[in-house]
């Protein structure tokens, strides 16, 4: 289990502030759902949490300022609209996804294969494992790169944009898996854009707007009618704790 905080976290992309002075603490067993309208800053957000731009303030994992190798272990990483080059089979590209505890030269394990295996089970791919990862389908790649990243095993998973190009039931299937990893204890941090399923799923959300964190909280106090008008500029219907947006406000 990991702990992640970010203090007065800031990128600046092409002279411009594209995450402004954002601080938080993150724990361990939550599933925390990043939202905001396109443009927000969401994805650079966790790109930086993760060290992969440059950026102003710190970010720690456990007190600690990391290294790549300790990231790479530590969070598993799913970044969103992933264009395969290589005819890979599935299961050699599930595979990558043990990279961070190999060495070089050295072979996948026993432990290796099995983790493989069991995240190839979750995302429901295992009858996929000899097709070429280039020729499936948009929805049959998006839970194979989520199986790639849960074959990490780390103790927190970052996922941006996990359910674009499913259909409903494997993005009710998609929450379902990063729900299941925060109750096992692990920290799961995903950028959505259904607030329905943010609602539903996650413990906590963070809404950006024009690169600035203006909410965060349970989903129940977060997606209010007043943050819903000002972030997304829309009415949405509310039932039994679940938010539908209905109309866009003129």
């Amino acid at each position: 289990m990991v702990t992640i905080a970010a203090d007065h976290l800031a990128v600046t992309l092409g002279g411009r502030r594209v995450v402004e002075d954002v601080s938080v603490h993150l724990a361990p067993r939550q599933l925390v759902g990043i939202l905001g309208p396109n443009g927000a800053g969401k994805s650079t957000f966790v790109r930086a949490l993760l060290g992969l731009i440059r950026h102003g303030g710190t970010v720690t994992i456990d007190g600690e300022r990391p290294d790549r190798a300790t990231i790479a272990r530590q969070i598993a990483y799913l970044p969103q609209g992933q264009t395969l080059h290589w005819p890979l089979s599935v299961e050699r590209l599930v595979a990558l996804g043990r990279l961070p505890h190999l060495t070089p030269w050295s072979r996948l394990s026993a432990r290796d294969h099995e983790a493989i295996t069991r995240a190839m089970a979750r995302t429901d791919v295992t009858m996929l494992a000899d097709r070429i990862a280039t020729e499936l389908s948009g929805g049959e790649r998006a839970r194979v790169l989520l199986a790639r990243a849960l074959a990490v095993e780390a103790s927190a998973l970052v996922a941006d944009e996990p359910l674009a190009s499913l259909d409903p039931a494997h993005q009710i299937e998609g929450m379902e898996l990063l729900r299941a990893e925060a109750d096992a204890g692990g920290l799961v941090i995903a950028v959505l854009h259904d607030l329905t399923l943010a609602a539903r799923f996650c413990d906590r959300l963070l809404v950006f707007a024009q690169g600035r964190l203006v909410a965060d909280g349970a989903p129940a106090t977060v997606l209010t009618p007043e943050l819903l008008a000002s972030v997304y500029g829309i009415t949405a219907l509310r039932a039994d704790g679940l938010i539908v947006p209905f109309d866009r406000l003129r």
